[in-house]
C-alpha cells in the first residue's frame, strides 16, 4: 500500500482539561460525547462536549464527590442515553446526563476502585438483557442488571485460598441471542479468563505474562469472533475465538506494537478487521487483520484446532508526550474517533480513507 493510500490520522480539535481524564466516551446518535476524570482536590468530574463549527462546546460540567474511573453507555436504550459510571471508591452509578443531580441508579459495586466497565443488551447491540460488568482491584468480576437492584447477578471472584489479582479490564461478548453471553476479563499479572454467563462457568483461561491492561472481542453481538488483548510491555494478542481445541484453547498472534504500555485497543464499529491501539508514550496504532485461507485444521488426533492470520500496521502517529488513557470511535461516522491522554487533554480526530481498505 502506497502512502497515498494509506489511511491517515488527523487531529482535527485538541482541548486542553483542568482535570486527570480517564475516561471518554461518544453520546450515540449524536455529535455528543463526555469525558469523565478527577479534579486535583479529588472530587470526581463529567464533561459532555458538543462538537460544534469545528469546535468544541462545553455543554455540561458535573462534580461529584468521588474520582470517576471508567464509563459506558453499552447498557442503555438509544432513547435514555444514560452513562454508567465506577468510581474510585467502588461504586456503580447510572447518571441521566440531562438531570445528573442523582443518580438514577446506584450500587457499592466493589470494596476498592472500579477499574474498567463494560455494557451490553443496550443501543440495539446484542441481544439479551441490558447488563455492565464491573472489574475491580478487590480481585472481583460482577455482572449488573439495571432493573435489579443492590445484587449482582453473576460474581467472578477468587476461590477460598486463591490470591485475589487487580482486574484491569473486562468486556461483554457473544451476545448474539437471548441465551448466550460472556464476560473476558483481564488481570494485573497477565491472566485471561473467559466466563460463560449462560452456564455461569469459566470456559477458557490463559496467560500472557504481562498485565492485561485492554480486552476487545470485534462484536459483541455476534458469535465470538476475535479477541484483542493489549499489555503492560507494548505487545498485543489477536486470539481467534470461533475455534476451541480442548487443550490447546484458541489460536493466537501476537505483536511488538509499541515500546511502552498499551493502554487501550478499540475496534472500528464499522469494520471489526481495524483496531486503534493506543501507547503510554503518546501514539495511536491502526492494524487490519487478515484471515488466513482456512480458519481451522484438525491436528493428529482429529480434533479442531484454530487457525491464525496475519496482522498489519497500516498507520502509527504520535499525538502526546503523554500516555493515551482512552479510545473511543464513533458509533454513527466513520473514522472519527475521540482520545483522551494524561497531558490534560482531549483530541477529536478524523481517520481518512477507511472505506476503500
Amino acid at each position: 500500500m502506497s502512502a497515498f493510500e494509506k489511511p491517515q490520522v488527523i487531529a482535527h480539535i485538541q482541548k486542553g482539561l483542568n482535570y486527570t481524564v480517564f475516561d471518554c466516551k461518544w453520546v450515540p446518535c449524536s455529535a455528543k460525547f463526555v469525558t469523565m476524570g478527577n479534579f486535583a482536590r479529588g472530587t470526581g468530574v463529567i464533561q459532555l462536549y458538543e462538537i460544534q463549527h469545528g469546535d468544541l462546546k462545553l455543554l455540561r460540567e458535573i462534580e461529584k464527590a468521588k474520582a470517576i474511573k471508567c464509563g459506558t453507555f453499552g447498557a442503555t436504550s438509544l432513547q435514555q442515553r444514560y452513562l454508567a459510571t465506577g468510581d474510585f471508591a467502588g461504586n456503580l452509578h447510572i447518571w441521566n446526563l440531562e438531570a445528573p443531580e442523582m443518580p438514577v441508579y446506584s450500587v457499592k459495586a466493589h470494596k476498592e476502585i472500579v477499574n474498567t466497565i463494560d455494557g451490553v443488551g443496550g443501543l440495539g447491540i446484542g441481544e439479551g438483557a441490558p447488563e455492565i460488568v464491573t472489574g475491580s482491584r478487590d480481585g472481583t468480576v460482577k455482572v449488573w442488571d439495571p432493573r435489579q437492584k443492590d445484587d449482582p447477578v453473576a460474581n467472578m471472584e477468587p476461590v477460598q485460598g486463591e490470591n485475589k489479582r487487580d482486574c484491569w479490564t473486562v468486556a461483554f461478548g457473544n451476545a448474539y441471542n437471548q441465551e448466550e453471553r460472556v464476560v473476558c476479563a483481564g488481570y494485573d499479572n497477565g491472566d485471561i479468563k473467559l466466563f460463560d454467563l449462560r452456564n455461569m462457568s469459566l470456559r477458557w483461561e490463559t496467560n500472557i505474562k504481562n498485565g492485561v491492561c485492554s480486552l476487545e472481542f470485534d462484536r459483541k453481538d455476534i458469535s465470538m469472533n476475535k479477541l484483542v488483548a493489549t499489555s503492560l510491555e507494548g505487545k498485543f494478542h489477536v486470539f481467534d475465538m470461533r475455534t476451541q481445541h480442548p487443550t490447546k484453547g484458541f489460536a493466537s498472534v501476537s505483536e511488538k506494537a509499541h515500546k511502552s504500555t498499551l493502554w487501550q485497543v478499540r475496534h472500528l464499529p464499522q469494520n471489526r478487521e481495524l483496531f486503534l491501539t493506543a501507547g503510554g508514550a503518546g501514539s495511536l496504532h491502526l492494524w487490519k487483520y487478515e484471515y488466513p485461507m482456512q480458519r481451522s485444521k484438525k491436528d493428529s488426533e482429529g480434533m479442531e484446532m484454530g487457525v491464525m492470520g496475519s496482522v498489519s500496521l497500516l498507520q502509527n502517529v504520535t499525538l502526546s508526550t503523554q500516555p493515551i488513557s482512552s479510545v473511543d470511535w464513533s458509533p454513527d461516522k466513520r473514522g472519527l474517533c475521540i482520545c483522551s491522554s494524561f497531558d490534560q487533554m482531549v483530541r477529536v480526530l478524523i481517520v481518512t480513507k477507511l472505506q476503500t481498505i
